[in-house]
This record gives C-alpha cells, structure tokens and sequence, in this order.
C-alpha cells in the first residue's frame, strides 16, 4: 500500500505493507537511522518520536495510522545540531554509549515543550519511560535543565 506521511516537515510517500511499524518505515524506507531499534515491545524508549508533539514508540505504531499527522525523529529538531538539547547534551557530556540518546532527548523536547521550567523532580517523572543501559541518569537530567535555560534565555 502507498501512504504519504508527514515527516520532519516534510511529505514522503513510501509503499509498505498494511501492518508495518512506523519504526521500520522511518529506519528501512527513509533512511533516518537516528531512531533506534531497542526492545521492540515499548518498554526502553530507543525508538521515542513525536507524533504531533506528543512522545510516541515507534516501535509500536503502525504507520498507516499516521496518515495526516505530524511526525518529527531527531534528525527533525535541527538541521545542524543547535536543538538547545542537542547544545546541552553535548554540553554536559551526556552519553557514554549513545545508543539510547535520541529516544531521551525525543522524550525530553516533548517535556520541554510544555514546560520551560521543570523541577527535578518532574524532568525524572516524564523521563522515567526511557532506559538508560550505561546509567547515564545524573547527566540526562543535568543536560534537560541546562536546555531549558537556554531555551528560556533564547526566549527572553
């Protein structure tokens, strides 16, 4: 079946079975591998994106039911890297392995998106759907409050 979907702001078309995972359209069919293959049952958060703003596992969605919705993967946050979370991570060094990291920083833009201003305490709520296998938990949360500064002194 052919279906148009709206990725990163921009339309592609792609021809793929009735029951094929959003996941492997994005990997496979348009050759965006930041999103990650982790666990395949929702339960790591490697493969987090934006479904019209709103985290979503792409392992677990069919892309067929995403038809006339907006869907941005990392590399949909900025062209160059200067995604304020893109900045912080770098910034506080956040990754050992990497392997988790777009899923975390997908997750965290949607945090961020809502609320410019998050306690501690609520950076680790909102986060607590994403694994970390190298434990990188003290830099991740370091990294969203030092994005959400710099997205408020952009903002200023």
């Amino acid at each position: 079946m052919k279906i148009e979907l709206e990725v990163n702001g921009k339309q592609k078309s792609v021809n793929i079975q009735a029951d094929t995972k959003l996941l492997w359209v994005l990997r496979d069919e348009l050759k965006l591998y930041g999103t990650k293959y982790g666990c395949g049952i929702a339960a790591c958060g490697a493969c987090m994106i934006l479904v019209d703003g709103v985290s979503t596992y792409a392992c677990q969605i069919q892309a067929e039911q995403l038809v006339g919705k907006s869907i941005t993967t990392i590399e949909g946050l900025s062209d160059d890297g200067s995604h304020p979370l893109q900045q912080a991570w770098v910034e506080e060094q956040t990754p050992q392995c990497g392997y988790c990291q777009s899923g975390q920083i997908m997750r965290a833009s949607e945090l961020l998106s809502r609320n410019n201003k998050p306690t501690r305490a609520e950076i680790i709520d909102h986060m607590n759907t994403n694994l970390c296998r190298c434990g990188t938990y003290p830099r991740i949360i370091k990294a969203i409050d030092r994005a959400a500064k710099i997205m408020r002194d952009q903002n200023d």
